[in-house]
């Protein structure tokens, strides 16, 4: 019997694991299932609390909802450090690493806030050719490779089709990219909608998903943080940042972290 908690971040929901002991081992199809909102518990992903390696407090091992483990999740994350708080009694500033690099988090009540690895690879106003046309898109890697792009009517976008070709889009192979779509609702507010890799669908949120787009938007229009994100689920996350010779640093993200359920089931 495995013992798990559900959380979410943000409509982006999780099933949480201790595996500070090491005895949970899933293979691929077994993450699957249990992600399977049919078959299984339900989520977009799975999380394991394992031993740090190095000077951190905690490992975080994120798989998506197909089996395959991915580099890092902003959403994710931050249910995370709740949780570490939860089984551990971890308060205040925590530490742990991801194949991202280190991540710090700062519990204040049931909001969350990430200290972000430092973006690479910012690339604006990319012409790809998708289809028919060319599209003008932007690229960053915020921990993960997102793909931005802004459109005057976000619920008008289709996105797990036009998501799903820009994700498997050859310029982004052999791992792909998230594809967000970003509707400007003010100077420094946007709302936004996020086709997710690993989930193959459009999911309530994406925590690096958010971050890209924000500094993306930042970017294009010249503004500086806060930048208030809306996510699918109606949730609004912050990202905060600074600029220095063009390059952002010290990149954070806020939001919630809420407890759904726990319970055990059979693998």
């Amino acid at each position: 019997m495995l013992r798990f908690t559900k959380m979410n971040g943000a409509g982006n929901d999780f099933i949480l694991l201790d595996n500070r002991a090491g005895d949970i081992h899933l293979d691929r199809s077994q993450i699957a299932r249990l992600c399977d909102r049919h078959r299984g518990i339900g989520a977009d992903g799975i999380l394991l609390v394992e031993k740090a390696s190095n000077h951190a407090d905690f490992r975080m091992r994120y798989f998506n909802a197909d089996g395959g483990e991915a580099e890092m999740c902003g959403n994710g994350a931050r249910c995370f450090a709740r949780f570490t708080n939860k089984i551990a009694g971890a308060q205040g500033k925590i530490s742990f690493e991801t194949s991202a690099g280190v991540i710090s988090a700062e519990l204040v009540g049931d909001l969350v806030t990430l200290q972000m690895t430092e973006p690479t690879d910012l690339r604006l106003n990319i012409k790809l050719p998708v289809a028919n046309e060319n599209k003008t898109v932007h690229f960053i890697n915020s921990g993960v490779p997102h793909v931005v792009i802004p459109v005057p009517q976000i619920d008008d976008i289709d996105v797990r089709r036009e998501g799903s070709a820009i994700r498997r889009h050859k310029m982004f192979s052999p791992k792909g990219a998230n594809v967000n779509f970003i509707e400007k609702r003010g100077a420094n507010k946007i709302a936004i909608r996020t086709y997710e890799r690993g989930v193959e669908d459009e999911t309530l949120a994406c925590g690096t998903g958010v971050v890209a787009s924000a500094l993306i938007f930042a970017a294009v229009e010249k503004v500086n943080g806060p930048i208030t994100i809306i996510a699918r689920g109606g949730d609004e996350l912050k990202v905060g940042f600074g600029k220095s010779n063009n390059q952002f640093r010290d990149v954070t993200l806020t939001g919630p972290a809420e407890y759904v359920f726990e319970g055990t089931i059979e693998i």
